[in-house]
């Protein structure tokens, strides 16, 4: 079915339904509940779980299937953040040509980059990329402010053309994106007893690109194309004795991937009309690397379980507090609190980066396969013990 094996077309099936119904399943703890902070339910966060998926998932086909490791992916997500803006800008405020333009800047700008950067492997292409997306980041904060805004970042104003819209504003104030007049920031509540889920255009919009995107990837994947990729990281010097060039499947890889992190971006200033420098900023590109590491390299899913990890973690544990934690300690006598909340308090708030060094760790050290891998081997391990016993 849609060209998939079966497998595939049960894994594609798997993520449709869980990005269809994740409103419900992230929303677990009643409203009003001591638990109900731990909900990651809510819009803005469903967003990011999504566009920081399209992320992960392109810088996975080039690091995943070719080994080579980017630690300047971030430079393509700021690029087409731009673009999209200034589409939202010049254009019109519908968020259809701000997607399909920052797709091809950020595939045209990584073009550029990946064909000087590839002429090195190994640790050199990764300080190449590292290097590219620093002067990249230096130029939008400073050199190229009336384009990038500088520090202040790039955003949608009243005196915007939007040539195709006919009118500058609406009402007086900065017309919303939206989808041929349906703004991506409208939402709906449900409420079932004492649960309240919020569906949002925005957030299906992006997981209706992060299904696309998601298809595209297990075509890669499956292909003779993907094969080659998958050649070059087993062994790129025997490949080459072949006769067989691999700088044109990498390089391929490479602007595929970018375009996949600008297509990310067009969807970031879809969602909040806004591009700020620091979306370039190595720390953007190594935070991709570990949601790709933490989901599990080379998988198709596990870049997109990494990808939400870690933005579950930045947005929900990060908001803990020592008043909250005093909340849930408040059953102990009160030097025990006291020594709990103290415990906690470094790896929450904060200092929750702490406690994802520490997951990052254990991941490595006991799931070198990432939790996709872990999974993986868990399943094969009762499967094994099941055949055994028949």
């Amino acid at each position: 079915m849609l060209g998939l094996s079966r497998n595939d077309f049960l894994l594609l099936l798997f993520v449709l339904l869980l990005v269809a119904a994740a409103p419900m399943f992230l929303n677990p703890f009643p409203e009003g509940s001591e638990f109900a902070q731990f909900n990651a339910g809510y819009p803005d966060l469903m967003q990011r779980f999504v566009i920081f998926g399209i992320f992960a998932i392109g810088f996975n086909i080039l690091f995943g299937l070719t080994g080579y490791l980017s630690f300047g992916h971030a430079a393509f997500l700021g690029a087409g953040s731009y673009a999209g803006v200034w589409m939202l800008k010049l254009l019109t405020i519908n968020v259809i040509p701000a997607i399909v333009v920052s797709t091809l800047v950020a595939g045209v700008f990584s073009l550029i980059i990946g064909y000087i950067s590839l002429r090195r492997s190994g640790i050199y292409f990764s300080i190449l990329t590292l290097a590219f997306a620093q002067m990249s980041f230096a130029l939008a904060a400073s050199v190229l402010t009336p384009i990038t805004g500088g520090e202040t970042g790039l955003q949608t104003a009243l005196h915007d053309p939007r040539i195709l819209d006919g009118a500058g504003s609406v009402g007086g104030n900065i017309p919303a994106p939206s989808l041929f007049g349906l703004e991506m920031r409208h939402s709906w509540q449900v409420n079932v007893g004492d649960w309240l889920w919020t569906f949002n255009v925005g957030y299906y919009l992006s997981a209706f690109v992060l299904m696309i995107a998601f298809y595209i990837a297990i075509r890669i994947f499956r292909s003779p194309f993907g094969m080659m990729l998958k050649a070059v990281k087993s062994n790129n010097q025997r490949l080459s004795y072949t006769g067989i060039s691999p700088r044109p499947y990498t390089l391929a890889a490479f602007v595929i991937s970018g375009m996949y992190a600008g297509l990310a971006g067009g969807l970031m200033v879809a969602m909040d009309p806004l591009a700020g420098a620091e979306r370039m900023q190595w720390t953007a590109s190594g935070e991709v690397v570990l949601m790709t590491i933490l989901g599990g390299v080379g998988t198709l899913i596990g870049p997109v379980l990494g990808a939400g990890l870690i933005k579950y973690f930045e947005n929900i544990f990060s908001k803990i507090n020592d008043n909250l934690l005093h909340q849930w300690f408040a059953f102990m006598p009160d030097g025990l609190e006291d020594f709990m909340v103290t415990i906690i308090h470094p790896f929450v708030g904060k200092g929750w980066h702490l406690t994802l060094g520490l997951m990052f760790m254990l991941v490595v050290i006991f799931l070198p396969g990432g939790l996709i891998g872990g999974l993986t081997g868990l399943y094969n391990r009762v499967f094994r013990r099941r055949s055994k016993a028949r």
